[in-house]
């Protein structure tokens, strides 16, 4: 497994936490997801043989936020 952390602009609500972490573990590939409100970041446990550092920034991205650096953990 493979460990990302995403710095996210930066989030206004808990719902916006929510709604990322919920997106983010109903992924193929992603085994664990956990954003912190405080620091706007999302670390994320998922399987590189079934998703990619860019399809977790690409779908945060989709849902309205913006990520500002990727880094593998």
């Amino acid at each position: 497994m493979a460990k990302a952390v995403m710095q996210l602009e930066t989030l206004t609500c808990p719902s916006c936490m929510k709604k990322i972490q919920g997106t983010l573990e109903k992924m193929d590939g992603v085994n664990r997801a956990k954003v912190l409100f405080n620091s706007s970041k999302a670390k994320v446990e998922f399987d590189e043989s079934i998703v990619t550092k860019e399809d977790l920034k690409k779908i945060v991205e989709k849902l309205g936020y913006q990520v500002l650096n990727v880094k593998t953990a």
